[in-house]
């Protein structure tokens, strides 16, 4: 986005024991909080994260998972300024598919989180994709039956609360949950549904536990006024996510109906020239990316981010919640300076409203590293890049 056969008894028997095994780790100081931003009384306080991809979650084997991401990483995740990561986790990493736990990516998860508090970082795991549903299932064959299938719905509220016995021992201050990546339903309702029941679930087992949540249709500003929010509940911290503008953010991503435009693109300002939308649209001849380029001839830059935020910031005031941006990014496809020009900008908008962010994403190709594809990365930190995300954090 290695499995093995079911688990042992002793692998059963070492996974209960692990809480109890772990040592301490230290107290999580606090992170300096914005006073504009609503606190929730877990004290789980976030500003700046990072996505750490492509390991327990859309794993693509380009490297060994013991390699991918180690205790380094932290490290280098809290002296470069960041807070916290979001841990994505996806069922067929962390489950075989007979149901079982793997014993291996549980004791990851477990030592990941050691980790990053070792390190005074805090942990959002982020149930990323399950069997039955995935954010990208159209675009790669696939068929989502969360929504539709009550014996589908059951076994995701199991996961969570297998997930909830594996983690209950982690202060609140220092872990929380996302109850799943950028939801795809047919109608809204169909995932505010979802929610209620996960958050039910989840609230009966651990009832302080921050919980993040998204809307429907990939967690798109937009759609966050149609989230049903559980009334009362202040451990709650809402998300969004943005790719916007798609075409240049994904420029020939090969994963998307858009990949077959190689022409110019630019930030700021329109993404593409009247003539190159024409272009665009002669290629689009079934509809088949229509949404994609529908804002490419926008005038891109501070004022247009802010406005594809507004709805989302202007749902979070209202409820009195923190908002958290869990994912936004550009591949490195685009020109440099406007690679970075965006990345500048999008972070300014939303530290200037109070919102949180993790970037997507660690390592790969949205990455902090120098990225020259899965074989011939030199594993330089690009220090623009990072410049850019974090210069709040060092003023």
């Amino acid at each position: 986005m290695k499995l093995t056969p079911g688990l042992s008894s002793l692998c059963l028997v070492v996974l209960a024991l692990l809480p109890a095994l772990a040592p301490a780790a230290p107290a999580i100081p606090a992170v300096p909080a914005n006073p504009a931003v609503p606190a929730n009384p877990a004290g789980f306080v976030i500003r700046r994260g990072t996505n750490l991809s492509h390991w327990l979650s859309q794993d693509f084997g380009w490297q060994p998972r013991s390699q991918w991401i180690t205790e380094a990483d932290f490290r280098f995740i809290a002296q470069a300024g960041f807070d916290h990561v979001r841990l994505p986790i996806d069922e067929k990493e962390l489950w075989h598919e007979d149901g079982t736990q793997n014993a291996e990516a549980f004791a990851l998860m477990r030592q990941a989180i050691g980790w990053a508090r070792a390190q005074h970082l805090r942990v959002i795991v982020d149930l990323h994709t399950v069997r039955t549903h995935h954010f990208n299932a159209a675009n790669e064959g696939g068929h989502n039956t969360l929504f539709t299938d009550p014996k589908a719905q059951a076994a995701f509220l199991g996961l969570w609360r297998q997930l909830s016995a594996q983690l209950r021992d982690q202060p609140v201050s220092a872990v929380a949950y996302e109850i799943m990546n950028e939801p795809v339903a047919d109608d809204h309702q169909d995932w505010n549904r979802l929610v209620a029941a996960a958050h039910a679930a989840i609230r009966a087992l651990e009832p302080d536990r921050v919980l993040i949540i998204g809307s429907n249709r990939w967690q798109i500003p937009s759609t966050l006024p149609f989230l049903q929010v559980p009334a009362g509940d202040r451990n709650i911290i809402l998300s969004t996510h943005t790719y916007s503008p798609f075409l240049f953010t994904h420029y020939t991503a090969a994963w998307v109906p858009t990949k077959a435009y190689t022409g110019p693109v630019q930030y700021p300002g329109p993404v593409v020239t009247p003539e190159q939308f024409a272009v665009l649209q002669a290629m689009n001849k079934q509809g088949e990316f229509t949404d994609l380029i529908a804002t490419a001839r926008d005038d891109w830059g501070p004022a247009r981010l802010a406005q594809e935020f507004e709805p989302a910031i202007r749902r979070a005031r209202e409820l009195g919640l923190q908002l958290y941006c869990g994912e936004f990014g550009c591949l490195p496809t685009v020109p440099r300076a406007d690679r970075l020009a965006y990345y500048r900008d999008i972070v300014g908008v939303m530290e200037a409203s109070g919102m949180a962010w993790a970037n997507w994403e660690y390592k790969g190709d949205f990455g902090v590293y120098e990225w020259h594809g899965p074989k011939q990365t030199t594993w330089q930190p690009d220090q623009p890049l990072l410049d850019a995300l974090l210069a709040g954090a060092r003023k």
